[in-house]
């Protein structure tokens, strides 16, 4: 948002040589973003002068419209003599006062003015367009000034034009709707510099009167809990908008169009009450204010046709034909004669978003209904997000807006619209109101002090309370009275009793009112003392368990990805899940980011995939991903959870209650693997990514995670999104903890992924506890080793082999790996060949080459009485 100081300083007394400096430092102590302060001052250098065109010669033979201009700009050129420019605008007659920059000058965007021969003439300088100036868009033409304007040539032009001021530009934070308007910044400003401050929403405002000024009836309540509107008769349509208030709203970055839309976009600025201006005499009938009906399309302001949501409030003329069924409604509600209209009317209106065109102020509008109401900012911010349609209005809507404006935005707009533009005011108000009183708030006096370790008296923290609008009451009744100064208490209440003031929707628990007295009081005082670290044992084995695994893929050459935990219903299809997989049945969010991605995750594998195809898109083609985070698994008949405030700690009680009703969080960890695992170069042919190295993965992890080898099993099985035929199940203990392999090259397909992309996704919190393992042995005698080649059916897991040869080889068998697979015709048809190199070792003596073929022969006979294996060549 961006505010001119002049207009800050109507309603707050701010120092007169205030710096830029002083006014940043004032408004981030505040808790505001500052984004710019620009002097305007500065943004256009060297002479910039009123002229007064004296000669204009057209000059012809050109493409476009030359003029060769003499203007008379006083003493400012140091001669008194005419200055001579040309000129390519055709907008302004001999006679006319202008802006010119003299040589030497240089205007915003460092646009240097200087003395040069163009187009057969000496041009000495600039005469100046709008934009040009850097004060607004407009670059039609010359900016001339109007004949009011007191100043003679030679004068400084830069206050006429509004480049005396100085543009102060905030980011406000949802929570802080308030500040987005001159009252609510002027407001801030005075509690920084502790000057006065005359708030403009308290100004005198005519109330509610028997006859309505227009009859309007409000079927959703909820949505619309205010709705105010006045007449005003007879107004020139050609009326201009003041030239201070076209100056002011092209400072506030908001493009002038006529008088009364100029009124109401410059009174959101000033009050931060949006309001709309309907062309009365396009109105049918009676306005209707109700959610929209499916199937209803209302063309926006914007020229955009756009079709209606139920959810969306609208604002209907029942007047006109082919309007939706009402829904009812109370007759003559807020004053309404004979009860209304009996349809919904159709819509005309985008409520607290856009107007539509059909009601628009035109060129030839003589009577205009003025609207101010008070809308839900949660509908108003799912209907812009819905359309895309982030106006100034609903930005400061779904932020909160103060419900008690509307009448005195309204007596303010027709003011403004009856002095510059004439016309009549009416003398009926509608005034529909069904805003619900304030909610007190119970807080501990001695509450801030507690929380931000600042010794804050009651009457300091009242004091603190009042001064941000709040009304304080003692807990025993009393009133509550403080003046930051010792106050009128000795010995101090216990409880205060906190009613926000209408402005200030945010405040809403005691956690808000200890923020606001930090706030107010100074965060530079809150002293930087680090909370004591309560005793433990540092990380949980979980936690470790976690960094482990990281630690060892990343060591492995994995990147670590962080994939947002949101997907899309049809990624299950896309993934080929059988329509009864319990993973299909996930949480769907009530308010998600993008309304594409409703969904909580039941897999990791899904968003992961995501990632690598975005690194895929992005150029990369050997890509090794990993991630760890939770997945979300609802829980099959649970009720609401139980309502928790911020004042207190929730109980253990609570907590369970909570947690009972929560999805499944369990920590999964994935990884996927595309491209080549071992780079081709001139030292020869690369190696693809592929199943076994999704498998090897997974052991990885599991070593990492602290589970020996021989707990663990690898079997071949068939389970989406792997292909049937390449996929590994892992289990521990007999127990299923993940899957790794190759992926089903239809679902790589449907999400544009390359063949043979391998993955691997188990679940860590099915793992059982690590044990506690004892150092490890190390024997100073040599090893025997022996290679074992067996022959046995193919359909036999190689390490279901590895397992009966370690069991049978017994205790000197220090190591086993299956290092070749051979299949051939002369092995037998569904027969192959597993090649295993084994290691013994004793700890106490070197063994005798009797011991190792004797504990080797004891290794096959095992694995020959399980699986029917024979030595090859034996």
């Amino acid at each position: 948002m961006r505010i001119p100081l002049s207009w800050l300083r109507e309603y707050v007394d701010l120092p007169a040589e205030l710096s830029p400096e002083e006014l940043d430092q004032a408004l981030v102590n505040l808790g505001i973003e500052v984004e710019s302060i620009v002097d305007l001052r500065t943004t256009v250098t060297g002479s910039l002068v009123v002229g007064e065109v004296l000669e204009i010669e057209e000059l012809t033979g050109f493409k476009k419209p030359i003029r060769f201009c003499r203007v008379d700009v006083g003493a400012a050129n140091g001669s008194g003599e005419p200055q001579e420019i040309v000129c390519g605008a055709t907008n302004f007659v001999v006679g006319d006062r202008v802006v010119v920059i003299l040589p030497g000058g240089v205007l915003p965007g460092g646009f240097a003015i200087g003395a040069r021969k163009t187009y057969g003439r000496n041009s000495n300088g600039m005469i100046c367009s709008v934009r040009e100036l850097g004060i607004g868009d407009d670059h039609d033409g010359i900016l001339v000034l109007p004949e009011d304007v007191p100043a003679k040539p030679g004068d400084d032009a830069r206050p006429l034009v509004g480049l005396d001021d100085v543009i102060v530009e905030v980011e406000i934070t949802p929570d802080r709707g308030y500040a987005l308007s001159v009252r609510g910044l002027a407001r801030e400003l005075s509690h920084a510099f502790e000057v006065p401050f005359r708030d403009p929403g308290l100004a005198p405002a005519t109330g509610a009167t028997a006859e309505p000024a227009y009859p309007v009836r409000v079927l959703d309540t909820v949505g619309c809990d205010r709705f105010a509107a006045r007449v005003v008769r007879g107004i020139d349509p050609a009326a201009e908008s003041p030239k201070w208030m076209r100056q002011r709203l092209t400072h506030a970055g908001i493009r002038t169009i006529s008088l009364p839309v100029d009124i109401t976009n410059y009174l959101m600025v000033e009050l931060g009450q949006p309001m709309h201006a309907f062309d009365l005499a396009a109105l049918r009938g009676e306005l209707v204010v109700r959610r929209a009906v499916p199937g209803e399309r209302l063309t926006t302001l914007d020229g955009v046709d756009r079709a209606l949501d139920p959810e969306d409030l609208v604002i209907c003329d029942a007047g006109l034909p082919g309007g939706a069924s009402g829904n009812g409604g109370t007759a003559g509600d807020g004053g309404v004669p004979n009860g209304g209209a009996s349809n919904g009317g159709v819509p005309i209106s985008l409520a607290a978003v856009m107007g539509g065109e059909t009601s628009e102020v035109a060129d030839s509008t003589t009577d205009v209904l003025f609207e101010a109401a008070h809308w839900d900012p949660v509908v108003v911010g799912r209907t812009a997000r819905r359309h895309r349609l982030f106006s100034e209005a609903a930005k400061r809507w779904e932020r909160g807006v103060d419900p008690a404006l509307p009448l005195v935005a309204l007596e303010r707009a027709v003011e403004l619209l009856t002095t510059y533009g004439g016309g009549t005011a009416g003398a009926e108000v509608l005034d529909i109101d069904h805003v619900r009183p304030a909610q007190r708030i119970v807080i501990e006096a001695d509450l801030p002090a507690r929380r931000a370790g600042v010794a804050y008296e009651p009457e300091r923290t009242i004091a603190l309370l009042e001064r941000v609008g709040c009304a304080v009451a003692i807990g025993d009744g009393r009133t509550a009275t403080g003046n930051g100064h010792g106050g009128r208490h000795a010995s101090g209440p216990d409880t205060l009793v906190v009613t926000p003031p209408s402005w200030r929707p945010d405040l809403t628990d005691p956690a808000d009112l200890v923020e606001e007295v930090i706030r107010l009081d100074g965060y530079d005082k809150v002293p930087s003392v680090l909370p004591v670290a309560p005793p433990g044992r540092g990380l949980t084995p979980e936690q470790r368990r976690r960094r482990s695994v990281s630690r060892t893929l990343a060591e492995n050459g994995y990147v670590e990805a962080l994939s947002p935990p949101f997907v899309a219903p049809e990624l299950f299809d896309r993934l080929g899940l059988p329509a009864d997989d319990p993973r299909r049945n996930a949480v769907r969010l009530a308010n998600p980011l993008a309304d594409t991605e409703p969904l909580m995750r039941t897999m990791l594998l899904g968003t992961l995939l995501g990632t690598l195809r975005r690194n895929l898109g992005r150029g990369h083609r050997d890509v090794a991903l990993y991630e760890i985070g939770m997945v979300f698994l609802p829980r099959p008949h649970t009720g609401a959870p139980p309502a928790m405030g911020v004042d207190h700690r929730p109980s253990d009680e609570e907590f369970r209650a909570a947690d009972a009703v929560l999805p499944d969080q369990p920590w999964r960890v994935a990884a996927v693997l595309s491209g080549e695992v071992e780079p081709a170069g001139w030292w020869g042919a690369g190696r693809p990514a592929g199943w076994a190295d999704a498998v090897e993965a997974g052991r990885m992890v599991l070593a990492a995670a602290g589970i020996a080898g021989d707990r663990i099993v690898v079997r071949q099985t068939a389970y989406a999104p792997w292909h049937p035929g390449r996929c590994a199940e892992f289990r521990v203990d007999d127990v299923l903890v993940g899957h790794a392999g190759e992926l089903h090259p239809a679902a790589l397909a449907a999400l544009d992924l390359p063949a043979r992309t391998s993955a691997l996704e188990l679940d860590l919190d099915a793992l059982p506890p690590a044990p506690v393992v004892p150092a490890p042995q190390i024997s100073g005698y040599p090893p025997a080793l022996i290679d074992v080649a067996l022959v046995l059916d193919a359909d036999v897991p190689a390490d279901e082999v590895r397992r009966a040869l370690a069991e049978g080889a017994g205790e000197l068998l220090e190591s086993i790996r299956l290092f070749d697979v051979y299949e051939a015709e002369q092995l037998g048809r569904g027969r192959r060949s597993l090649a295993y190199k084994l290691v013994f070792r004793a700890p106490d003596r070197t063994l005798t080459g009797e011991e190792a073929v004797a504990a080797r022969d004891a290794a096959v006979a095992e694995a020959a009485r399980r699986f029917g294996a024979v030595l090859r060549g034996a």
